[in-house]
């Protein structure tokens, strides 16, 4: 425990050393996360103060706005500063707590897309006891269970952390403190915790999409006896999904099913879990989404309502 304690900060490479690049990327992240702020509050607000939130997929799509903005903001806000930063450092309690927020939110997502993936199979290949099944109380225990599931992946993966010796160099090759590069770091042999590190991030994520692919291949199965009118119509309410889930879970599988490695790309993977994919989300949502465009229009218009009013 002495060793650990020889490190009191550490200092994050960052994307770039140019300064150059870090201006242009100072600009570009600053747009992306104000664009991240806006779509998600707007999505959780329209559905909030909108009939839909009484159906099962705009009460998950909810919270996977809100757990977008959380996710992200753990991460983003201090990428941001440090691109304009001379030194860019983060202290060693700074760095545990945001290993451990990043860990759980992002394992809200990946179990509540999950959780979403079965809402779906249960509305196309059940939809005669759509409304039994998909109560607002299963669905509040959906939402509690991937807390529950967030809390114990994250949990797991700060224990790992904060038990490892540091004891110098401290130098990060990334832009937010993580347990693989947090590995090489440690002045101890490591092979065992980064079997840990695989079988619990790894694993998770390799589980809960082979549940996504089994439910989609379930979905598919089902509407092949459809009309094609009702087989467009079941399964462009997947397509959205699908194209969330492949954003987040392609970058998530690159970086963490292999062994306890750090590769130069990790860096440029890590920006679509935790920038690209919160941002493009509600737009994913709400192009092709009738229901989401009148909820967001019916917000606009008793927000101008209420401002002539005023």
């Amino acid at each position: 425990m002495e060793n650990r304690n020889n490190i009191t900060e550490f200092i994050l490479l960052g994307l770039s050393q140019k300064k150059e690049i870090e201006i242009l990327c100072f600009l570009l992240f600053l747009l992306c996360y104000t664009a991240i702020l806006i779509g998600n509050l707007l999505v959780t607000i329209s559905i909030t103060c909108s009939q839909l939130m009484k159906q099962p997929m705009y009460f998950f799509l909810s919270y996977l706005s809100l757990s977008d903005l959380c996710y992200t903001s753990t991460v983003t806000p201090k990428l941001i500063t440090d691109l304009l930063a001379a030194k860019k450092t983060i202290s060693y309690n700074g760095c545990m707590t945001q290993l451990f927020t990043m860990h759980f939110f992002g394992g809200i997502e990946v179990f509540l897309l999950t959780g979403m993936a079965y809402d779906r199979y249960v509305a196309i290949c059940k939809p005669l006891h759509y409304t039994l099944i998909m109560t607002r109380q299963k669905c509040v225990a959906v939402i509690t269970a991937c807390c529950a599931g967030g809390f114990l992946h994250s949990f797991g993966q700060f224990l790992l952390a904060i038990f490892l010796p540091y004891c110098g160099p401290n130098e990060i090759d990334h832009y937010f403190c993580d347990v693989y590069p947090l590995l090489k770091l440690a002045c101890t042999d490591t092979t065992r915790i980064g079997l840990l590190v695989v079988a619990n991030s790894g694993l998770m994520g390799l589980v809960t999409f082979v549940v996504l692919l089994i439910s989609y291949a379930v979905i598919l199965y089902t509407v092949r006896s459809y009309s094609v009118e009702n087989r467009r119509k079941a399964l462009s309410t997947c397509s959205s999904h699908i194209t969330v889930v492949v954003l987040f879970f392609a970058p998530l599988f690159f970086i963490y099913i292999r062994p306890a490695t750090t590769l130069p790309e990790d860096k440029v993977f890590a920006l679509f879990y935790t920038i690209i994919a919160p941002m493009l989300n509600p737009l994913i949502y709400t192009l092709r989404n009738l229901e989401m465009k009148n909820a967001i229009k019916k917000l606009w218009c008793h927000i101008a309502v209420r401002e002539e009013m005023n």
